[in-house]
Order: C-alpha cells, then structure tokens, then sequence
C-alpha cells in the first residue's frame, strides 16, 4: 500500500485504531459539480438491506471528472474524499474491504483501467475495487444497488444508462457538451446564451432571457455577455443558469419555452435509445420497469416541472416505465426516502451497495471454488 503523491492526506490513519470486528466499504459518486462519498459497514447478505441502511460517515468534495478538471486534479479530489470519509468514520485503508468509485468521465475500458491502476496503489492487496460512471451508481440509488432498468441523469450534463437483468447495458449521450449533451443543465443555459447573442444581434426574437440574464451576472448589456462567458467557460458555471430560463418560462417567454421544451424532448430521447436498445419495454413495449431519475434539472421545484414533462413524453411509448423521482438528494447521510414501491438513496450510498453486492459475489464464488 503506497501513499501516493498526496500521502499526507492519510497521516490521520496513525491515530486511529480500527476494530477488527468492523470492515467497511467505500461508494463514491462523482461528477462534474460535486463528488460524495459514503462509509457503510459491511452488512451480512440478506435479501432485505436495514432501513435505514446503517452509513458511518459521508464526505464531500469537488469535481472528479477528469475531462473537467485534469487527470491529476481529479485524483487528488477522489483521495481526499475517501480519507475524510474514513477519518470521520475513525476508519482506515486497513478496514477497507471494498470500493466502488462511479465517477462522471469514465466513457471507455482504458478509463476505468487507469482508475483502478491508481486505486490498487492507494489500497492494499486484498480490497475489491470497482470502477463505474457515475450513471450506474445513479441507477443503483434507486434500485437499492440491483442493477435493472434504466438512469436519466441531468444535471450539469446529461446521460441515460440502462441494464438488463443478463447484464447486458447500453448508454445514450453524456459525451459532453461540444458533441452535445442537449437537455442537460450546460445546454439549456448555452442555448439561452445564445438566444440573447441572437436577440442582440436582430438574428433572432426579442426574449426576456436577456435583461434577466444580464441582471443575474450583474451586467449592463448583451456584449458584456461574450466576455463573461469566455472567462470562465466552465461547465457548471454556465448551467447554473438554468433557473433563470425556467423562471422566464413560467413568465410566459416563447424562447425560453421552446429551449425547455427541446431539452425535454432530447431527455426523452436518450431514455427510448437505452429502452430500445435493450428491449427493457418487451416486445409489446408494456414490460415494467424502474426508471431512475436524478439530477438537478429534473428536480420536481418548478411549476415548469421538466422532470414530469420528460416522464410524460416517455410513457406514451412506454406505459410500463416506473418514474424513480426523488425531490433531492439526502442532506442526512443514514435517511432513506420512500418513492412508490422504491426506496430512494443518494447515487454514492447506490455506489457502496454495488460495491457491497459484487463482494458479496466474489466471496460466494471464492467460498464454493474451496
């Protein structure tokens, strides 16, 4: 077990003495906006999980997604997160039986590769690790860690992952926002910039999206717009704009309508390509199944609900998807939300329960392969 470039972050390990009697896993969500990651126990295996799932500790850093930030930076934020988390469950690397790190970014199997090659520096010999997109962990927050069905996450971005019970799986957009994550929380703001470029310009209609935006950003006209936006053109500061197109929306604005209305489409989208592709609907397209629905785009605060707009547009193909919607994520770690017949958890808590399940697994096929 090596320290790393960033050793000092776990000189905490030398004053806590761990119990022998308690083995942890690690789940991590990380995204473009934020990265979480939960501390759980390891529970015996049983069909039914506790309620409410027994979680020692959670932490929270930034962004993990090495497209945003570096490969380096990204790294130091997933260790530092997995040391407080530990530190705050007065655990250590030594306890650790698991880890699922799901993070945004990990598009390919030489992604996941690299993490793992790094992770296995970091942990001793004996720790299963897993490495995912943060899409499954969300899937998984809403199938308390079964793998089934299929995710709609948008937020800063957008992806749609489902999976079937054989394990097969399938993906549609989250590819980032220059090869077009329309719906997702950058391409809804991105649009409205560009209408008030346009309205600016005599290229397009006249929308209240410009003297509200400009307010927001504390700018006095639409020029200003161009070099506040090349300033700093990251992701999460643009779609952090979208509050302000759906208040203009509810205001009646035609613009800010229309962009809504496309990315509901394109949501939609995403969600019938997984669908299909994995035939989750049946051939007579009325199978049940989960549709787990997250982020902070689709969150049900607004009377222009996109989240319900987006679900509506599904079950018309699809009566039989079941909406997993929670209101929010948890702000109390060992809180379980009930959703219809679901339970709903935060993505990181999903990401410790898959991890939880695959060791489970490969402790059954070690124990029979004795």
């Amino acid at each position: 077990m090596k320290r790393y470039r960033n050793g000092e972050i776990w000189d905490f390990e030398h004053e806590v003495v761990v119990a022998t009697n308690r083995p942890v896993i690690l789940g991590l969500d990380g995204g473009t906006t934020s990265t979480v990651c939960i501390c759980m126990p390891i529970m015996p295996f049983s069909d039914a999980l506790p309620d409410p799932l027994p979680v020692l500790a959670r932490a929270v850093a930034g962004c993990s997604n090495h497209n945003s930030v570096g490969e380096t930076a990204a790294r130091e934020t997933l260790e530092q997160v997995m040391a407080d988390a530990l530190s705050k469950s007065s655990s250590n690397r030594s306890a650790v039986r698991a880890v699922c790190l799901a993070v945004s970014g990990v598009n390919h199997p030489t992604d996941q590769q690299r993490i793992l090659t790094w992770l296995r520096d970091i942990f001793p010999t004996q720790v299963k690790l897993y490495v995912r997109n943060d899409a499954v962990a969300a899937l998984a927050s809403g199938t308390m860690g079964k793998l089934h069905g299929c995710v709609l996450i948008a937020g800063t971005g957008t992806i749609a992952y489902g999976f079937t019970e054989d394990g097969r799986e399938a993906r549609a957009a989250g590819a980032g926002p220059v090869l077009g994550d329309w719906g997702s929380g950058y391409g809804i703001a991105a649009l409205a910039l560009t209408a008030v470029i346009r309205a600016h310009d005599g290229r397009g209609p006249h929308t209240m999206l410009t003297s509200t935006i400009l307010q927001t950003l504390g700018l006095s006209s639409a020029d200003e717009l161009i070099g506040w936006t090349y300033a700093d053109p990251s992701w999460a500061r643009i779609a952090a704009l979208v509050p302000v197109v759906v208040s203009c929306a509810e205001a009646g604005d035609e613009v800010a309508n229309k962009i809504l209305k496309e990315a509901v489409q394109e949501l939609a989208l995403s969600v019938k390509a997984v669908v299909q592709r994995l035939g989750l609907c049946g051939a007579d397209r009325k199978n049940s199944f989960p549709l787990v629905m997250v982020g902070g785009v689709l969150e049900a605060n607004q009377r222009w609900d996109i989240g319900r707009e987006v679900m509506d547009f599904i079950s018309k193909d699809y009566p039989g998807a079941h909406p997993i919607r929670p209101k929010s994520y948890l702000l109390c770690p060992d809180m379980v939300l009930g959703w219809g017949r679901f339970r709903v958890v935060e993505p990181a808590v999903g990401a410790a329960l898959l991890a939880l399940n695959e060791f489970m697994k490969e402790c059954v096929q070690e124990a029979y392969r004795r």
